[in-house]
């Protein structure tokens, strides 16, 4: 009898950190985004 490797754990792992680091990344950038729009806009009023 051979015990085999599941690759489908490996597999949704990578998917599961690929989906995690995308949505960090759109929040980050959304984020950044709204910080740097606010920085203009005070700069307008002054």
């Amino acid at each position: 009898m051979h015990e085999r490797l599941d690759q489908w754990e490996f597999v949704w792992a990578a998917l599961a950190i690929g989906v995690v680091g995308m949505l960090t990344m759109v929040g980050w950038s959304l984020f950044a985004m709204i910080r740097a729009e606010r920085r203009r806009d005070a700069v307008r009023r002054k």
